[in-house]
């Protein structure tokens, strides 16, 4: 009996003293903070690198944001420039015409202060003026509307009397009272007419 009593008195000192070495192995095998080592490195950040992307993209930014500034300068600039030509063209767009009426200024001018008694004289001089002003104004785009014999047409013209007729088609007319003109392809001003109307 007290032969196997001491053989377990034996037994149990030897299981404490592997205790504290099993504490140690496992101790031995975690890493700082008591976290077990994985053998993976951990990634060192370079701080110096990061800031010098960051300065490189403030670079960019501020470069970016210089060239917008002066697009929009640009930009601003053409539209006040256009806006300024537009409205010079509206203000002056008669100017060349103006020009080419000042010599019949100056024939009617002359014609009044011309002396004399001779009317067939004054109607020459008129119809001079007549024939200058009507060169320029045609060669500016102006054109007459074709009315008598013509079919009536309310573009064209405007009816101010409709009588009856056996000479004449109906809605054809027949007299012109007020002479229309075109300017280039727009009719400014509709003939006044006369037109036939079936009796």
């Amino acid at each position: 009996m007290n032969h196997e009593a001491n053989h377990k008195i034996i037994d149990q000192q030897e299981e404490v003293k592997k205790q504290p070495e099993e504490g140690k192995q496992d101790e031995a095998g975690a890493g700082p903070g008591g976290f077990e080592e994985t053998g993976e490195a951990v990634e060192e950040v370079d701080v110096a690198a990061l800031m010098s992307q960051l300065e490189e993209q403030k670079a960019l930014v501020k470069d970016y944001y210089n060239r917008l500034a002066r697009v929009q300068a640009d930009y601003e600039n053409y539209r006040r420039r256009t806006r300024q030509e537009k409205e010079d063209f509206y203000k002056y767009a008669s100017e060349q015409l103006m020009v080419a009426l000042l010599p019949v200024l100056d024939n009617f001018e002359r014609a009044l202060a011309a002396g004399g008694d001779s009317l067939e004289g004054f109607k020459s001089g008129v119809e001079m003026i007549y024939r200058q002003l009507r060169d320029i104004l045609v060669a500016e785009g102006l054109a007459p509307v074709t009315a008598v014999g013509e079919e009536f047409d309310p573009v064209r013209h405007e009816a101010v009397l409709r009588v009856e007729s056996d000479e004449y088609p109906d809605n054809t007319v027949i007299e012109e009272l007020l002479r229309g003109y075109y300017f280039k392809d727009k009719v400014i001003r509709p003939a006044m007419v006369k037109v036939a109307k079936s009796s």
